[in-house]
């Protein structure tokens, strides 16, 4: 028997109905539909309008798509990983959740935090437990509910975010395919420049955090945009030249999508000036956090053949990012 890596071997998705376009936003705040594609590359994101569905829906529904399209028994899968940064509550894991709703009874599961790179940091994890040969399929989900902590009368947040879901299977490869290596990183010196003030141990919720608009998304966008640019341009390329990849050798940039500028910026420091190598769907969907990077795999899903080199690169709030080359393991039906 063969060294074991971990392959994707499926993926699934959903997004919510509502599309909130940048005509719409222009009647909320102050900005205009050009404002918002220059610097964003955004034209219209998706909103989960139901305010009694949260962030364990849209993992469900990806979850349920993967299962669906390729026949999936629920009962088979030992593990679900959620890869999220707006779970359903506090205290009560959501994965557990979504592992019961989907039939994964026999499947133990968590949440994993780490801001949009969530589902980057998900891929190492779930690579970690295939290889170690005690479990043969967990299901990684990324699914965020980005516009319950987005406040829409600020124009700096309101424009990026989205709501959606997408999901992987990994499972056991003796062919050599599935994820090569990987380069993950992290530095708290970005704790002020992106995130939720209250809500946590540190400023619990009250009245006055309520008042204060504590509870959404704030950030520091020419700081954030800085450390984007070169943090996921520097793993992108960190990992080609560890695997002794250039730019003739990479099939796929799957990137986080969070702005047409850092994912261009990240393309050029790769060297790859084949446009139709750098997957985006950031005009359809805005930055959905942790739910990005399977929303790319499904959306391309029947471009990818066995044995295409991806390369995978993230960055989110903390500061957390990194890159992963993955193998492609099978061909589109």
């Amino acid at each position: 028997m063969g060294n074991i890596t971990a392959a994707i071997t499926a993926v699934g998705a959903y997004v919510p109905d509502y599309v909130l376009t940048n005509e719409i936003l222009e009647t909320m705040v102050d900005t205009n539909d050009e404002w918002i594609t220059s610097r964003t590359g955004i034209k219209e994101r998706r909103i989960l309008k139901d305010a009694d569905k949260g962030t364990s829906y849209l993992g469900i529904q990806a979850a349920q798509d993967l299962i669906n399209k390729n026949n999936l028994n629920p009962k088979e899968i030992d593990l679900v990983i959620l890869a999220t940064a707006t779970p359903d509550m506090a205290v009560a894991s959501t994965a557990a959740y979504v592992a019961t709703e989907i039939g994964a009874i026999n499947a133990f599961g968590y949440d994993l935090s780490a801001a949009c790179s969530s589902f980057l940091y998900g891929m190492s994890t779930a690579a970690a437990y295939i290889q170690s040969g005690r479990y043969k399929k967990v299901l990684l989900v990324g699914a965020d509910k980005m516009s319950t902590i987005i406040d829409y009368t600020d124009r700096t947040t309101c424009i990026i975010f989205g709501d959606g879901g997408g999901a992987a299977l990994f499972e056991p490869n003796e062919e050599g395919l599935g994820v090569q290596d990987e380069y993950l990183r992290s530095d708290g010196v970005g704790r002020h420049f992106l995130r939720m003030e209250a809500g946590g141990s540190l400023l619990p919720a009250s009245e006055q955090t309520v008042a204060n608009k504590q509870h959404f998304v704030h950030q520091d966008g020419k700081t954030v945009f800085k450390y984007a640019v070169s943090s996921m341009a520097d793993a992108s390329a960190n990992i080609m030249e560890r695997n002794k990849l250039n730019h003739d050798d990479v099939d796929w940039l799957v990137a986080h999508q969070a702005n047409k500028r850092i994912i261009d910026a990240t393309a050029r420091r790769m060297g790859l000036t084949d446009e139709k190598k750098v997957l985006m769907n950031i005009h359809r969907y805005g930055n959905t956090t942790s739910a990005t990077i399977p929303l790319l795999l499904n959306d391309f899903e029947k471009k990818f053949k066995k044995g295409d080199n991806l390369v995978f690169a993230s960055f989110g709030g903390g500061f957390t990012w990194g890159s992963i080359y993955l193998k492609w393991a099978y061909n589109p039906l």
